[in-house]
């Protein structure tokens, strides 16, 4: 099937057969690895994009739906004409909210998602909005001090 949909902010046209996941699409089709493959049940969180803004498990979600939606990974973060990293990648790095970084990407979209809605989350508000992205090596506490963190900067620019 041919879906158009848009990636990252572009317009994005892309074949992907009947059972293709967006993860399947995104690493197979496109080439796109950013995404990570955790446990293909949807339990871990690694996979995790957005769609319509909204937080998906791409292992579980059918490549079909994207049609006519709007699909952001994390190579879709930062600014595009520069390369600079965004808000909550910046707090990442300089908090060390990263270790072993296979969980980061999910992480961080689960985080943008929680932005857009609520931009000055509290403590309980990030480690609920993040409960469903498994992380075995930080503990949480740089990575809810990096979300907010970001929240605070976003609300100065």
């Amino acid at each position: 099937m041919t879906l158009a949909f848009t990636l990252n902010g572009r317009a994005c046209r892309a074949e992907a057969p009947d059972h293709w996941t967006v993860i399947d699409l995104l690493r197979d089709g496109l080439a796109l690895y950013g995404t990570k493959y955790g446990c293909g049940e949807g339990v871990c969180g690694t996979c995790t994009v957005l769609l319509d803004g909204m937080p998906v498990r791409s292992c579980l979600t059918l490549a079909a739906r994207l049609d006519g939606r709007a699909l952001t990974t994390v190579e879709g973060l930062g600014d595009p004409r520069t390369g600079a990293p965004d808000a909550l990648q910046d707090a990442f790095a300089r908090l060390g909210a990263v270790q072993c970084g296979y969980c980061t990407p999910g992480v961080l979209l689960a985080a943008r998602a929680l932005l857009a809605e609520n931009p000055a989350p509290s403590e309980a508000d990030v480690r609920r909005a993040l409960a469903g992205n498994l992380c075995r090596c930080t503990g949480y506490d740089k990575i809810v001090r990096a979300v907010q963190d970001a929240a605070t900067v976003m609300k100065g620019a």
